[in-house]
């Protein structure tokens, strides 16, 4: 028997739909959440809560006293090597550590099954963490794995350390698609953040293979735009 798909992912789902459709093109203003609720005759939180989950995945963004519109084309570059936050703080000389904001299961979002190439009807899990740098919060972090893959690790394991587990059980991590763009942070990530509502953030999307190129980590993840920076060396290679 399938599980039923929460009401904000099903919601999520169609208002992806209307944009991959282009049915809302980039940069068209979608229906106030007041209006989403009362069409998919569901609460304002959830209508929030399924707006939120595309904004935090790129599709849409907020602009402050606008509204939400579909997200514009970005300028992609092609980041080479797969970055690491801890090595990266350690090699400033900071201390890194996290903190778990959050540990469940759920099925998997459209954009979750596509990204991880998955059904809608499997499990993942969905690990939230704040990354800090000698105790001052650098980013908010959001991964969603898929249960068949990492589903006999625990849950200490996944949440510590997910790539040394990786590697200890014979999976190598072999390359990580990545895209970087601007926005501003929500209420809650400024919150976690130690930040101004709708101050600068970068965030950065990265879905994770293995050697044998299956995607084993999506991740969301909200950098302080005033406390870290991504360098892109390139060559004409």
């Amino acid at each position: 028997m399938s599980k039923k798909i929460p009401v904000y992912i099903a919601m999520h789902n169609k208002i992806r739909q209307r944009i991959v459709s282009h049915e809302w093109k980039k940069g068209e203003k979608i229906p106030s959440e007041r209006d989403l609720a009362d069409e998919f005759e569901v609460s304002r939180m959830t209508a929030r809560q399924a707006v939120s989950s595309l904004v935090e995945e790129g599709l849409l963004e907020r602009r402050r006293g606008s509204g939400t519109f579909v997200a514009s084309e970005k300028v992609r570059e092609k980041l080479k090597g797969i970055p690491s936050f801890t090595e990266t703080i350690e090699r400033l000389g900071k201390q890194p550590t996290s903190k778990l904001v959050s540990y469940y299961t759920k099925l998997a979002s459209e954009s979750e099954a596509e990204k991880l190439q998955i059904g809608q009807n499997e499990t993942v899990i969905i690990m939230e963490r704040l990354r800090f740098a000698d105790g001052e919060p650098i980013c908010f972090e959001v991964a969603t794995l898929p249960h068949s893959v990492i589903k006999t690790f625990s849950k200490e394991e996944l949440t510590q350390h997910l790539y040394r587990t990786l590697s200890e059980q014979g999976f190598e991590v072999a390359r990580a698609e990545q895209v970087i763009s601007a926005t501003w942070a929500s209420e809650r990530v400024a919150d976690l953040l130690q930040i101004k509502r709708e101050a600068p953030i970068l965030r950065l999307k990265q879905v994770s293979y293995t050697q044998d190129n299956v995607p084993f980590e999506y991740v969301r993840a909200q950098y302080v735009g005033t406390r870290y920076e991504f360098f892109l060396e390139a060559t004409n290679e």
